[in-house]
């Protein structure tokens, strides 16, 4: 028998905070009533029945200023229920893994009706989002007090909040002691140790814990192409024949690191449920419009919108925009050549140490101007995919991955492919990807850790002084908690952390038989990148909301690519080198067909290992059969019980 909500006691008078909703300051008390009654409901009723209260009382709101804070929370029961409604997945008392149910909660690793700790603290948030976010508007018209903020049945109404500026923010809190622990074991120590990627999950969730643990498992399977780099760099520089070897253990070394990631990230993720983790049909994205009609897979209300339409603007409005922005990153690139050619005949002239110099100055300004293209046309690429209109998350993601990638592929290596194959000159080609590879990581580790960690920290002084300065019986330390985390930045995903990875794998793979210590910078970066990137998410930036993952995504198949274009990049590359040169000195045409045709057997090669090598070790395809067969036979008993049911009531 299923239980349901309004079968069972949801409410508590006290509550554990899970999460914060800010309002504007001249939000009508009408509309606050509202949002509290929707809320506060019982699920029957077209409420959320999760638990709510203001920071602070009408006494503390005339002291301290009126901010509109709302804590949002829920009972043990809610949040269990919850966990069966969005499908998370536990393991049972026979070790396998199957989706939560509350029924039959007793028959489940860890679980004790006096155990509190059962579901974490991410996937409890993870939960009250879901069910914030499914509050959908009933007869409503419009949003109380507000009669410009249209509803119609269906239309999720903290999206409407957000997108009308009624709410500003809704975000999780964090859990200070669990946040400490966290960081002893991951950052504050500086040691050589693996991250502890299954605690990162337990407070982050799957898909940060899957970023930090994919940064781990590449920073390690660099070491070595780092560890061969660094003689092939000091001992043979100018015996260009030994590179073929190198390049060689290149290509292999770039397949099978993927496929060997892909085995772990399935052996992790079927640990922690979300392999098996059926997903639900996809919502409407929050800016996804149209005209109010039905859907006909769901007979729900929602915008609807023209495919054609989403085509046109694609395909005479994007796509032009995209080669506009190519065309011009390939201006500049010339720019830079024009630079670098002034530069040399300054030295070739003078001969000074300065001038020696004043060689890398050209290189440094184009990998500055190269980060400044690569987040000016990110800005546009979000507005572009925006308004293309797209349904679905996942196609607008798809679509803007495609949109950025494409762009930052050309806008960092165009210029590497220039002098490799056109100049012609690998002393210029390392020291050009030794500058850009080096002075990209530099702006990284600044921009995105060390200047918002210090503006953060600046913030928190103030916030703890005016708290010091408070005069009223209040929780100070959830105060001051709640008043210094809305102000922290919003941590907008992963998408910019895989981009520079992606970036970094391309600098490796591509060119680093021609300057093999790239894959010595990369691991040194990597490993301070653990830690800047550990502590923005401890420290700079509110807690993001856990997201259930099954792998890193699109980001698997973009890897996959940039080492396919590796194999055809190293194989001209050797082909190019003057001993290889030397054995066909009168037909270059012979010395064309050889090198494509091992670059063809090298591809042969390539997908002949990604095939072999299973994209999920053999006891995890064990247990997904016996979970599908038990699926099957499951299905079979309640189709041959409903059978006999009929033919007795005939």
């Amino acid at each position: 028998m299923k239980v349901t909500l309004s079968a069972l006691d949801t409410y508590e008078t006290s509550f554990t905070p899970l999460v914060v909703i800010e309002l504007a300051q001249d939000v009508k008390e009408e509309t606050k009533e509202w949002l509290k009654s929707r809320i506060i409901a019982k699920k029957k009723d077209g409420g959320a029945q999760l638990l709510f209260r203001p920071l602070l009382n009408k006494q503390e709101k005339e002291t301290l200023g009126n901010e509109n804070l709302y804590l949002v929370g829920a009972s043990r029961t809610r949040l269990l229920l919850g966990a069966e409604a969005v499908g998370l997945v536990r393991e049972c008392m026979d070790g396998t893994m199957r989706a939560f149910t509350y029924g039959t909660r007793l028959s489940f690793r860890g679980f004790h009706d006096d155990n509190d700790d059962f579901l974490t603290m991410a996937e409890c948030q993870f939960i009250v989002k879901h069910e914030l976010e499914n509050l959908r508007a009933r007869d409503e018209k419009m949003i109380p007090g507000y009669p410009q903020a249209k509803l119609y049945p269906g239309k999720s109404l903290l999206r409407r909040l957000l997108t009308s500026g009624i709410v500003l923010q809704v975000f999780p809190l964090h859990d200070n002691e669990a946040l400490k622990k966290l960081e002893d074991t991951w950052y504050t120590r500086f040691s050589l140790h693996y991250q502890p990627v299954d605690h990162i999950r337990g407070y982050f969730g799957e898909t940060i814990a899957l970023y930090f643990g994919f940064l781990e498992f590449f920073t390690f399977a660099l070491i070595p192409m780092a560890v061969i780099g660094l003689p092939y760099y000091l001992f043979v520089w100018e015996d260009y024949d030994k590179y073929v070897i190198f390049a060689s253990f290149n290509l292999i070394w770039s397949t099978v690191i993927l496929e060997v990631w892909k085995r772990g990230c399935a052996d992790m993720t079927y640990r922690w449920g979300t392999l098996v983790m059926k997903r639900q049909f996809e919502e409407p994205r929050p800016g996804f419009h149209g005209v109010l009609g039905v859907n006909p897979v769901t007979g729900r209300e929602e915008p609807l919108y023209p495919s054609y339409k989403r085509q046109l603007r694609i395909y005479l409005v994007s796509l032009p925009f995209v080669c506009l922005c190519l065309y011009f990153s390939l201006y500049v690139m010339m720019i830079y050549f024009d630079m670098e050619d002034w530069a040399l005949h300054v030295h070739e002239e003078s001969g000074t140490e300065w001038t020696s110099v004043l060689l890398y100055v050209p290189s440094i300004i184009y990998a500055i101007v190269i980060e400044i293209m690569n987040r000016l046309y990110r800005y546009a690429a979000e507005f572009l995919t925006a308004w293309e209109n797209h349904r679905l998350e996942s196609a607008y993601q798809n679509h803007l991955v495609l949109k950025v990638l494409v762009f930052n592929f050309l806008n960092c290596f165009a210029s590497l492919f220039y002098i490799a194959f056109v100049l012609k000159d690998m002393k210029l080609l390392g020291q050009s990807l030794a500058t850009l590879l080096i002075t990209s990581q530099v702006i990284n580790q600044i921009l995105e850790s060390l200047l918002p960690y210090w503006l953060q920290k600046k913030h928190s002084v103030k916030v703890k002084r005016k708290v010091q300065a408070l005069k009223v019986d209040v929780d100070a330390t959830l105060y001051e908690q709640v008043i210094l985390e809305k102000e922290m930045g919003t941590y907008l995903g992963t998408f910019d952390d895989y981009l520079e990875l992606f970036l970094q794998f391309g600098y490796v793979s591509l060119f680093s038989c021609v300057y093999p210590l790239a894959a010595a910078f990369a691991v040194l970066n990597n490993f301070t990148e653990v830690s800047s990137d550990a502590l923005k998410m401890c420290r700079v930036f509110k807690r993001p909301f856990s997201e259930p993952s099954a792998s890193i995504g699109v980001w698997q198949l973009a890897f996959e690519t940039m080492s396919v274009i590796s194999v055809v990049t190293n194989c001209a590359l050797i082909g190019m080198s003057p001993q290889v040169n030397a054995i066909f000195p009168e037909s270059k045409t012979d010395l064309v067909l050889i090198v494509v045709a091992v670059e063809h057997a090298l591809l042969a090669l390539k997908f002949i290992l990604a095939f072999a090598i299973p994209d999920k070790p053999r006891h995890v395809q064990m247990k997904l059969a016996r979970l599908e067969f038990e699926s099957l036979e499951a299905l079979k008993q309640q189709v041959t019980e409903k059978n006999v049911q009929c033919f007795f009531c005939k």
